[in-house]
């Protein structure tokens, strides 16, 4: 909890909440991921909540890709998951690098505070992550509010979807969280 007051206090627009998620939150987010889903990037992933969750569903520690921001996190991130590629840097970032191949990855999870950020940054996070994703791959995030932090609009112009896979009141605040998907063509 101290790290993310502190995290916080000094830039309140780079944290998602004053608090870790919560394993209601965790347990929900990483509800679709497995040992089938392949490679996990994480985004913002803090002080590894929703990591420990992903390992639990069966994923490798190996497998995972965490993209945090804050130095402070990303040394705890590399103490707790050695096995873990920890990458620090702005998730903004992604599609100016080559970090996996292309298509490769199953699936993103996101803790990053999406609705306070500008809808530019937001359009460069995703068209990074499903730069990687694989065609059949998803993008999880979770909002404090009862939609989806990502603009229709955005959606639109990316030619994503979102469907809601739930809710939880067992988090501090409670949050939803949404699936991100390429739309399916009727041909499809």
């Amino acid at each position: 909890m101290v790290p993310f007051l502190r995290e916080w206090i000094r830039n309140p627009r780079s944290v998602a909440s004053v608090a870790p998620s919560g394993r209601a939150l965790a347990s929900l987010i990483t509800q679709e991921i497995s040992s089938a889903t392949g490679p996990v990037i994480e985004l913002g992933p803090g002080t590894g909540v929703i990591t420990h969750a992903l390992i639990e569903r069966g994923v490798p520690e190996q497998d995972l890709t965490l993209v945090e921001y804050g130095s402070d996190f990303a040394r705890l991130l590399q103490m707790r998951f050695p096995q873990a590629r920890v990458l620090w840097m702005d998730a903004a970032a992604l599609n100016r690098h080559v970090l996996f191949q292309e298509a490769s990855i199953g699936a993103v999870v996101c803790g990053l505070g999406i609705l306070n950020m500008e809808q530019r940054k937001v359009a460069e996070i995703l068209r990074g992550a499903f730069r990687f994703l694989r065609p059949d791959g998803a993008f999880f995030l979770y909002t404090y509010g009862g939609r989806c932090s990502v603009p229709d609009t955005l959606l639109e112009e990316l030619d994503l979807e979102a469907i809601l896979i739930g809710r939880t009141v067992r988090n501090i605040p409670p949050a939803s969280v949404f699936r991100l998907s390429r739309r399916r063509t009727m041909d499809a």
